[in-house]
Order: C-alpha cells, then structure tokens, then sequence
C-alpha cells in the first residue's frame, strides 16, 4: 500500500468520512449521491462534448465554422446536484479526501473510453493563488487520474504564469480575454505529446482552450480535454 493511501486509512480512522452531500457515514461521496447526479450522455459534439445542433451533424455549429485548439472536451457529469457540491467542497472548503473518489469517477470513465498514447496535464493555478488555497484541485484530480489508469502525470511543463481574475462572474467573451497569454510551456517537454488536459469544470471552455494554444505552441501535437463535470449551455 502506498505512503498515501496509509494516510488516507489513518485519516478516516480519526475522522470518519460523511457524504459532502446527504452525510451519510462511511464515505465523503455516496453512491446513492453519485446516482443523483446527471451524467452526460451521447449525442453531444464530438469536439466540444456540447449540444450537438440536430440529427445529422457530429459536430455543433460553432466547433465547424470556429474549430477550437482543443481538439476533443469530454466530461462525465453535468455541474450540478450532488456532484457540485462536492466540487465545491474540494476546490473551496479544502475537503482534499474528495481528490480520490472524484479522481476515481473520472478514472472509470477513461477505463471505458481509454486515450493511448497520452500525457495528462493538470490546468496549473498561477503561483500566488496556489499559495492562498494551498493545492491545486485539477492537480489532485490528475494525480488521481494517472495513477489509477497508469497514464504518465506532467506537473511542471505547463505553467500559468499571468495572474488572472477569477472567471466566475465573466461573461464569454470576458474570460477568453481574461486568460489570454496567461499560460506557457516552459521547456520543450511536451513536444510531440499528445496532452490530455485536466480540470474539474468546463464552463466556457476559455481556459481550456488558452491552455491549449499554449500547448500547442510547446510544440503538442494534439490537445484534448477531459473534465470530471461541465456546464449546460
């Protein structure tokens, strides 16, 4: 057994985990609440994972008349319900044992939908909100990820080294410019990788997609993204 799944033993020993969600014991998220929350299913865009725009058409209107960096986005539930508030618990009240149940959930996925040939990278948080939150929860997510589904982690190539305003609040338009040039490789370590993109929510996609042009222009080949949860449009 690793150094940190004993830790994670003896944490649950002195604090017995309860459901983020309906406190059940014995667990920080139930299945009944990962049952409640909706998944995203098919059809959906084969780029973007979005609403597709009718019978016919594998792609949406806005993935072929303005192809994105990233070539393919999926998600496995839709932010909301049960599987929100765990979000929300990991990335904002610091509930760091939620990285490996989440992390898990996003790793059967990959199981059933497996990527060959991939490096995964976590959507870096610039240095300073790092050091006010403490983790990055798209870093905890990965480490997860990469373990469980034996795909090579890179942490340091990527960095985001702009600070940004928080996205929330911003309309589209407003967070493309937001993070804009905000992110870079800093070595040629990703050169001719095929990258998978790590983070826990696509809203807009304006930081995928800012992450994937600077990918790109380290020298990737292909960029794909891969979110435990997305929003509706």
């Amino acid at each position: 057994m690793r150094a940190r799944d004993l830790w994670r033993v003896a944490l649950d020993l002195l604090l017995p985990p309860r459901c983020v969600s309906c406190q059940q014991a014995g667990t920080w998220l139930c299945q009944r609440c990962i049952d409640r929350s909706p998944r995203v299913r098919q059809p959906f865009c084969t780029r973007c994972g979005g609403p597709p725009d009718g019978p016919g058409y594998s792609a949406c209107n806005r993935c072929r008349t303005a192809p994105p960096t990233v070539r393919r986005t999926r998600s496995v539930f839709y932010f909301e319900g049960p599987l929100r508030t765990a979000i929300h618990k990991l990335k904002y009240d610091g509930v760091t044992a939620l990285a490996h149940p989440l992390g898990s959930l996003m790793a059967g996925y990959w199981l059933t939908h497996p990527v060959s040939g991939a490096i995964i990278v976590p959507v870096p948080l610039h240095r300073r909100r790092h050091r006010e939150r403490g983790f990055n929860q798209a870093a905890l997510l990965a480490r997860e990820l990469s373990q469980q589904v034996s795909v090579p982690l890179d942490e340091t190539t990527l960095v985001r080294h702009r600070a940004t305003a928080a996205q929330v609040g911003l309309d589209a338009e407003e967070r493309r410019g937001n993070v804009r040039d905000a992110f870079q490789c800093t070595s040629d370590g990703l050169a001719g990788a095929h990258v998978v993109l790590i983070d826990d929510v696509r809203t807009s996609g304006a930081t995928l997609e800012a992450c994937g042009t600077a990918l790109r222009r380290g020298g990737a080949i292909r960029v794909d993204t891969f979110t435990l949860a997305r929003a509706r449009w």
